[in-house]
């Protein structure tokens, strides 16, 4: 590949202004002659710390290629197999990869700076749209980050409500990254069988919440509504279909030598890498590193539930597939286990100054009026401080980083995207696959853009 200085055609007007229209900046993958030698180490799979004094030279980063035989490939930003609006620019040498670099962005909402501008109990509808795949993940964080700057204690009823809506949401994103992780590979009827049964599950949330994405139903002090009647019979049935079409899909797709044979060994990562990168969720567990928030740093009521965590020992696509079948398991297992010990109560704490009186209320009382016009005209004030509270999303460690500066709206929000960090995997698990390999390895990742670009 020949660089801009020597290559006539790169001179010309027209080539110029595509390239000053198209050009991502400091994100653009460019030809290995104009790119510094700890920029190739990155986007050549190699981790970017390293100790002071230590310095890299041309000879650190070893291609096995002339110039003129490798070329820039685009992949994305409008492509399925990206799972969203991210571009991949990947160094190719025929169908061999040499270096990759992600491109994000293009979905760019400013939802954290939007969420500075909302008072705390709005803040929901705001950071439910990020993971829109789990969004009540996203809620569980923001309110679990509101409640310890502001003291408040939520009932036991209502943080089991929570545990149940996560856990279950939790299927549901695993279901559908096995139906578009399989498409993806080429086995395209689990694409239906996936979006089916996911079905099921949203079926239920529109049921509970009125929606069936974007919730706003964790809400700081509890939840929006109790669960309706028989919703205990709802899930038992949930978890019955589910556990029986897992076994199904086992003598689909585990059982499938093709699609093994195109994750085995593939895309495979070591602990220290992974833990060098920060990576969190399946990737991480895939390595051998059995880290889960919900076991190391309990919350809610995950110290009163029995599941197992699930970690790999090769770090590659099999291992992320094999890890999120079971996780899928073991949420059904905590589901039925909620379902029995549903505890009684209240399901939002009864502090007016916090959550809203009744609605019934309102048109029969002049102080549940009141009360309900200062919480929604005035929100409700937090004491000056700062907090970081994680949960176990599907994608690994989400958290919600809240400064107080003692008014009704934060005076800063930072959310810890698990799909933001984990796409720094995307250069060491691509370095020496082919192209249809490092679909498998993007698919493996689980990105959510919203969750990137928020």
């Amino acid at each position: 590949m020949m660089s801009q200085a020597t290559d006539p055609a790169a001179q010309h007007p027209l080539v110029e202004l595509l390239r000053a229209k198209t050009s991502e900046g400091a994100q653009e993958l460019l030809a290995r002659e104009e790119t510094s030698i700890r920029q190739l180490r990155a986007q050549s799979g190699g981790v970017l710390r390293l100790p002071e004094g230590v310095t890299l030279d041309s000879g650190d980063v070893n291609y096995e290629a002339p110039d003129d035989e490798t070329m820039i490939l685009n992949l994305g930003p409008s492509h399925p197999s990206t799972h969203g609006v991210l571009r991949v620019m990947a160094e190719i040498r025929g169908e061999q990869v040499l270096r990759t670099k992600p491109v994000v962005g293009y979905l760019h909402t400013g939802m954290e700076k939007t969420g500075e501008e909302l008072m705390y109990h709005q803040g929901g509808t705001n950071v439910t749209r990020m993971d829109y795949l789990s969004p009540f993940f996203n809620e569980l964080a923001f309110s679990l980050s509101v409640e310890l700057l502001a003291g408040i204690e939520v009932p036991r009823r209502a943080t089991w409500i929570r545990m149940l809506m996560c856990e279950l949401n939790r299927i549901s994103s695993h279901l559908l990254w096995m139906a578009t992780n399989a498409a993806d590979l080429g086995a395209l009827n689990m694409l239906v069988y996936g979006w089916r049964d996911r079905e099921l599950v949203l079926a239920f949330f529109e049921k509970v919440t009125g929606l069936r994405m974007n919730h706003n139903y964790i809400r700081p002090g509890g939840v929006a509504a109790d669960l309706p009647d028989g919703w205990r019979d709802d899930v038992i049935a949930i978890a019955d279909a589910t556990e029986r079409r897992m076994d199904e899909y086992d003598r689909l797709l585990t059982g499938q030598p093709v699609l093994q044979n195109r994750m085995d060994g593939v895309g495979a990562l070591d602990a220290a890498t992974a833990v060098a990168l920060g990576l969190t969720g399946p990737l991480l567990r895939s390595t051998g590193v059995a880290y889960d928030v919900r076991r190391d740093f309990p919350y809610l009521a995950y110290n009163e539930v029995d599941f197992d965590v699930i970690v790999g020992t090769s770090g590659d696509c099999w291992d992320r597939y094999a890890i999120r079948v079971n996780e899928i398991r073991e949420s059904l297992k905590i589901v039925r286990q909620i379902a029995r010990a549903l505890p009684r109560g209240d399901y939002r704490v009864q502090d007016k100054k916090v959550t809203p009186p009744p609605r019934n209320r309102v048109s029969e009382s002049m102080e549940a009026l009141i009360h309900h016009f200062k919480l929604f005209t005035e929100g409700f004030r937090v004491p000056s401080g700062d907090a970081y509270v994680p949960v176990e999303s599907p994608r690994g460690e989400l958290g919600c980083y809240l400064v107080s500066d003692g008014t009704a709206r934060p005076y800063r929000l930072h959310v810890r995207a698990p799909s933001f960090a984990n796409l720094q995997a995307l250069a060491p698990m691509a370095r020496g696959v082919f192209i249809p390999d490092l679909i498998a390895c993007i698919s493996s990742i689980d990105p959510v853009l919203g969750d990137v670009d928020r």
